[in-house]
């Protein structure tokens, strides 16, 4: 009985250090790029867009096409990076632990 107490309290503990990990990750901010720089997608750790910086040398009636993507690309980027940083933190809250394949934490 001992043990499944201590792993009770094992589980009550990560619990309490995920929630705080999920309010550090909505605080943070990642930032991804497009067309070297010239266009810039800001994102929080939880994926949502901030803010979208687009050099004004890119704005042309005429061929919106390239802006579109390169918005796409910095975003993309941008949530590629999240991604990046979320996995880093969640492998050094659970020490390496593998989750299950399908089972993706803290979202």
């Amino acid at each position: 009985m001992t043990n499944l107490g201590k792993m009770l309290k094992q589980a009550q503990a990560l619990q309490s250090q995920m929630g705080a990990m999920q309010a550090q990750l909505a605080d943070m901010t990642v930032a991804g790029v497009a067309g070297a720089g010239m266009v810039e997608a800001t994102m929080s750790g939880k994926g949502e867009l901030r803010a979208l910086k687009i050099d004004p040398v890119l704005v042309d009636p005429k061929d919106v096409s390239i802006l579109e993507d390169l918005v796409v690309a910095a975003i993309n980027d941008a949530r590629a990076k999240v991604d990046a940083t979320v996995a880093a933190e969640m492998a050094k809250l659970t020490g390496g632990l593998s989750l299950p394949p399908g089972m993706k934490l803290p979202f």
